[in-house]
């Protein structure tokens, strides 16, 4: 059997990627393959997602203080031009009504910090943030009837003593990205791709045929078929490996030398789930602090609103934990058979280099449920045991690859690994991840399709689908006003 597009994974992904490729060429025949019984049943489920709506409004990680006091706001920037990117991507499939905006709502992104030094850097971070156009519309405030306005529970019961600061960007978003991807694949399906439950690639392995030069090479996705028990093979001239944690396993077994250091490194979670549907009611936004010395940037602690499938839901967490598993379905072989002599050095090295990473996650395995509850009492004081359940998040999976020197590095990020000739791409790493899946997938189609990216017919096409596409936001200030306002109408959102 042959096809021009395999997707492996129905995540966000795949689901983003198969769309942009159906849109650009509605001919290309594609299909997906997901090892799970449905779409974004793992890091794509909103359950299971660590943050939703990762815009850099609150996400205190991405804006490291420097040395000197100052703040740098560079990587908090790239994220938020990237999230305006899915935005009018999305935008533009509701305004064609191939999608309904019911998968997101606004909801004001805060940062809440206390204690004389943290309020001092939150000062700095705003004045530095507040000077760049992606982020004119932050507040701040360190007065408790404001702050009384912007998060009630996260005040009541707080000493009056305690010093305590917030930003609060009023048009941040809740995404419900389970719902977003479901729609999208099943969008997919209605155009004639076809997608394969309890599917999973076995095997991926390259045909060049060197007697015969004019014959395009391929590659053969070797899929078992987990319900009735027998493989298929399956021949494409490209293939996206967009597995979530799976995708390591799939990249090695591909065997391309592009991705022959890489490594990585497992990161489990769990949530507090509130049961109380009063307390769910009166709060009304995402509250982010500041990460723990050595935390993960997936584990920010935050109290968050969600709306998932259409109910209204409260978290906080992540906890985060240690399993060797790559998936939330995953096996626990999966990092010892991840292992290779060409990834060794870079595996030891980035253990060497982030023991603080390792303590940390041993301190948060050994976690008794009342530490758990007194770290969520740092964000809503009055919180009673009886009222939060925990449950278990999604699995991440972070890059581990080699530098320079040939020594091991840990990567927070997400991370496209591509053939030279452009036949095969694989995402890996976490966080921002599915909220800049639009930005990433672009990435993929000017790695992989530079030819037909460069034709009038693709660029007009995306410039109708992304407004902005070819150009920075954070360098046309009105430009990037009156596409918030066009995307917030078509979405439904705060201005």
């Amino acid at each position: 059997m042959s096809t021009d597009i395999v997707l492996i994974g129905a995540g966000i992904m795949s689901a983003t990627l198969g769309t942009l490729l159906q849109e650009l060429d509605p001919s290309l025949r594609i299909r997906i393959y997901e090892r799970l019984d449905r779409a974004a049943a793992e890091s794509s489920d909103a359950w299971n997602n660590a943050g939703t709506g990762h815009s850099g409004f609150c996400e205190l990680n991405y804006t490291p203080q420097r040395p000197d006091g100052t703040v740098e706001t560079q990587k908090a920037e790239t994220v938020a031009e990237a999230f305006e990117i899915s935005r009018q991507f999305w935008a533009s499939l509701v305004r064609e009504g191939a999608i309904s905006p019911s998968f997101i709502r606004s909801v004001p992104h805060c940062a809440f910090v206390w204690g004389n030094d943290d309020v001092q850097f939150l000062r700095a971070r705003f004045a530095a943030m507040k000077k760049r156009p992606l982020f004119e519309q932050m507040e701040y405030a360190e007065d408790r009837a404001t702050l009384d306005q912007w998060m009630p529970l996260v005040m009541e019961g707080r000493d009056p003593a305690e010093l305590v600061a917030a930003t609060r960007m009023p048009i941040g978003t809740d995404v419900d990205f389970g719902t977003l991807t479901r729609t999208l694949i099943a969008r997919m399906e209605a155009r004639g791709a076809e997608v394969f439950y309890n599917y999973e690639v076995r095997d991926l392995h390259y045909f060049r045929n060197r007697d015969m030069p004019d014959m395009a090479p391929f590659w053969q996705v070797r899929v078992k078929n987990l319900s009735e028990d027998y493989h298929e093979n399956i021949q494409a001239p490209f293939v996206f490996i967009g597995a979530g944690g799976g995708a390591l396993h799939l990249l090695q077994t591909a065997d391309i030398p592009e991705g022959r250091h890489y490594g990585g490194f497992p990161v489990s979670g769990e949530w507090l789930r509130c049961k109380n549907p009063e307390i769910i009611a009166r709060h009304g936004a995402k509250v982010y602090g500041k990460a723990a010395v050595g935390a993960p940037p997936m584990s920010v602690p935050h109290l968050d609103t969600r709306k998932i499938e259409g109910h209204n839901a409260l978290l906080f967490g992540p906890y985060a934990g240690f399993s060797t598993k790559f998936l939330k379905s995953g096996s626990y072989t999966d990092l010892p058979a991840s292992l290779r002599l060409s990834n060794l050095a870079p595996m030891l090295g980035a253990g060497l280099h982030n023991i603080p990473l390792t303590k940390y996650l041993i301190q948060q395995v050994v976690q008794s449920d009342a530490e758990r509850l007194k770290t969520l009492r740092d964000y809503y004081p009055e919180a009673q045991p009886e009222d939060w359940e925990q449950v278990v998040a999604g699995q991440r999976v972070q890059v581990i690859k080699e530098n320079e020197k040939g020594d091991g590095i840990l990567e927070f990020g997400t991370e496209v690994i591509s053939t030279a000739d452009g036949s095969l791409a694989a995402l890996l790493g976490a966080s921002p991840g599915a909220s800049t899946a639009a930005s990433i997938m672009l990435n993929v189609l000017a790695k992989c399709f530079p030819q037909q990216l460069a034709t009038p017919a693709w660029q007009e096409k995306l410039t109708s689908l992304i407004p902005s596409y070819g150009q920075k936001l954070a360098d046309n200030p009105e430009l990037l006003r009156r596409l918030r306002q066009e995307t917030a109408q078509a979405l439904e959102l705060a201005g």
